[in-house]
């Protein structure tokens, strides 16, 4: 019976196979509509995704100010200088350092959170996952102006509360101090994407199956054992993918920096975006350089996707190893 099952689902998956046959422009024909529907998001995505990233590459390889007629081929030496730019160089370490410091407690702790609002028994649950989620919506724009005013050392109410709990002695200038700039940043970065963060623990969460928790809890173990040996290995190959969203997420934060310092003050909240912006439409002594500005993002692009790459490779590992001692088990 099984052995007759087997060939008529054979015979069912050979027919769909052999429909799916013929040559590229029958198929292309046969999918028209798919093809007529996706042509506008495609163009869309070619008009300000691929042809800007391609034209870069050889913007990078020119001398041009991007507002004039004159332009003159000068191979990698944009590169070449990029290379001994002071400036470039902290920039990018800045971007990283911004990187390290917001992923993990972002990860932490909107883990924790997505496990607690994951509770059957949490009545208002969607209340709070609705507020946490609420700053993703809002433009990044807009929450940096916003957040220019509630740090502010002059009337903003984050010093004045600080002062009435008696935790600061005198209001403290967040975005204009050198020191603390960056780190009141990152502060607001991770508020404003916990929310995205913690909807990606609760998908992954959701393939959790319940009665693997109520056979757990009745073999007596306890919360901290349910996380540890349950939920926590059954959603590592999902923490993967998250940690790539959120590395990505960390180094693309042009729009929030722009709009709270500017990269500033004295560049040291400037990361790679805000100094590529700034080298392509202003540059040190105010000519804008659109060919170097282009060189640098083109070297930190290929630094981000030689990270990208390695993240990729360290989670199929861990996938690998996972499903290896998964079968061993068995």
């Amino acid at each position: 019976m099984a052995i007759g099952a087997a060939k008529r689902w054979g015979k069912v998956a050979g027919t769909g196979r052999a429909g799916q046959g013929g040559t590229l422009g029958q198929r292309i024909w046969k999918a028209r509509w798919c093809y007529l529907f996706a042509a506008p998001s495609l163009l869309l995505a070619c008009a300000f995704s691929f042809y800007p990233t391609i034209a870069s590459w050889y913007f990078s390889l020119l001398d041009w100010s991007g507002f004039t007629s004159s332009v003159t081929f000068i191979g990698l030496a944009n590169y070449q200088e990029v290379i001994h730019d002071t400036y470039f160089w902290h920039a990018f370490l800045r971007s990283f350092l911004f990187m390290f410091a917001a992923v993990p407690i972002k990860l932490v702790l909107s883990l924790i959170v997505a496990i607690i609002l994951n509770d059957r028994l949490l009545r208002l649950a969607p209340v709070f996952r609705t507020l946490f989620f609420l700053p993703v919506v809002t433009t990044a724009a807009i929450d940096g102006i916003v957040m220019t005013f509630l740090f502010s050392p002059a009337n903003g109410p984050i010093n004045r509360a600080l002062i009435d709990v008696h935790l600061l002695p005198k209001p403290l200038d967040f975005l204009g101090d050198p020191h603390s700039a960056l780190w009141t940043i990152v502060a607001v970065f991770i508020w404003k994407s916990f929310g995205i963060q913690m909807m990606y623990w609760l998908a992954a969460l959701q393939i959790v199956p319940a009665d693997l928790y109520e056979a757990a809890k009745m073999d007596g173990a306890g919360r901290w054992a349910l996380i540890r040996y349950l939920t926590i290995p059954i959603i590592l190959p999902f923490a993967a993918i998250i940690l790539i969203l959120a590395v990505a997420g960390a180094l693309h934060v042009f729009a929030l920096v722009q709009t709270m310092t500017g990269g500033g003050p004295f560049f040291s909240s400037e990361v790679m975006e805000v100094y590529i912006y700034r080298t392509a439409f202003g540059g040190t002594e105010g000519v804008p350089r659109l060919g170097y500005a282009s060189a640098a993002a083109v070297w930190f692009g290929v630094c981000v996707l030689g990270v990208a790459l390695i993240q990729g490779l360290v989670a199929k590992k861990a996938n690998e190893s996972r499903q290896s001692l998964g079968a061993g088990r068995v």
